[in-house]
């Protein structure tokens, strides 16, 4: 089977998750084609199995704004019929999914069939896609969609509750790979970080608002207070400068590193204790996920697909939103207590092992077959 696949090609989950999934694909024998503007982060090679094809933007003097998704929409119909490919799934609805109905479009005006199955990440559904200027399109691609998935229960509740969306939409989380995590279990140690029995937490995100990047600072000043410890900031967003305002104000920078963007995750993780995600919204979690296979208790909001994800008083504890004091005593509960700390290490590795690729694949195959099967 050949399958094309378009995403964000960056450091965010659904991007993340969209070339594991491709590169898994093509070592089980399909054939895959990665569509988008530039090679996707975690696509170190390709190979037989596996293609990368980059749209171009013209820059035309008559457009303020580069017209992605027309550019989107001529390289799908253009690899689509030169590679002839069998199913086209999209990363995202806006623009991709738009874009791929348009592609489609054009291919049916040449006889040609495809069938486009689309997954909703968060993102495209709870901030970009409920603003009411891209509402109707958003609304539109969903239900143009052929098959549509999405990777949480909650999500799928949202995106139902948002649109009106009343055609079936099938959950499927996003994954790791278990063995690669489970690997490095024996190799973790506290590295230079940390001083003496000093405590590490971390924090990954892309900083935006909805991080709640202020929480994350709170919540460790009043660990701090109580455990000695350091706070490892890993990401890079809009609130960084907030953040860094707000340790200079408070006499914390000397507790808090940043270390920016950096494929370095899964080793700062491995020597952690903590893991810290107080999110106003999130789909799923994946940097979650990502600290739970390395054997890292979290300490999260109940928000979104996190509930589903990190089970309360298993792998680590949920709070409300903005629940400052809640998270702050949880996370010393664990760092406090040895027991504990290595009960849910064990619990959060086992509750991780749920997702392991090997699972999740054969569902994503079920799909691509059942796709097939529409034309």
């Amino acid at each position: 089977m050949k399958i094309g696949i378009v995403c964000y090609p960056t450091f965010g989950g659904s991007g993340v998750v969209a070339t594991e999934l491709g590169i898994e694909l093509s070592k089980k024998g399909y054939e895959i084609h990665f569509i988008t503007y530039s090679q996707p982060v975690r696509l170190d090679a390709l190979s037989s199995n596996l293609h990368y094809h980059e749209v171009n933007v013209p820059d035309y003097p008559l457009f303020k704004y580069e017209p992605y998704e027309l550019a989107l929409s001529s390289k799908l119909y253009d690899v689509i019929s030169k590679h002839k490919i069998d199913v086209l799934h999209v990363h995202y609805a806006i623009p991709h999914a738009y874009a791929a109905f348009m592609a489609k479009k054009i291919l049916n005006e040449n006889g040609y069939k495809i069938p486009i199955i689309t997954t909703l990440h968060g993102t495209d559904i709870t901030l970009v896609g409920n603003h009411p200027f891209y509402k109707p399109a958003v609304t539109f691609s969903i239900n143009k969609s052929d098959i549509v998935t999405c990777v949480s229960k909650s999500l799928m509740e949202d995106t139902r509750e948002f649109f009106g969306i009343e055609r079936e939409i099938k959950v499927i989380p996003n994954f790791i790979d278990i063995n690669k995590y489970e690997s490095k279990h024996n190799m973790c140690e506290k590295n230079f970080i940390s001083e003496g029995d000093e405590k590490i937490i971390v924090h990954v995100s892309n900083f935006r608002p909805l991080k709640r990047i202020i929480d994350v600072i709170k919540i460790f000043e009043k660990v701090n207070l109580e455990i000695s410890s350091k706070l490892i900031m890993v990401g890079d967003g809009p609130d960084k400068k907030k953040a860094k305002d707000y340790l200079r104000k408070n006499n914390l920078k000397n507790s808090v590193i940043f270390l920016g963007k950096t494929n370095e995750v899964d080793e700062i993780l491995c020597s952690s204790d903590l893991f810290l995600l107080p999110s106003e919204k999130e789909s799923f979690g994946l940097s979650a996920l990502e600290a739970m296979a390395l054997k890292v208790p979290v300490v999260s909001t109940n928000t979104g697909g996190l509930k589903e994800l990190n089970i309360n008083g298993n792998s680590g504890y949920t709070s409300e939103i903005g629940d400052i004091d809640s998270m702050a005593s949880n996370a010393i509960k664990i760092l406090s207590d040895k027991s504990l700390k290595k009960k849910y290490r064990s619990q959060a590795f086992e509750n991780a092992k749920k997702y392991d690729i090997k699972k999740i694949i054969p569902l994503y195959e079920k799909i691509y077959d059942e796709a097939l099967n529409i034309y």
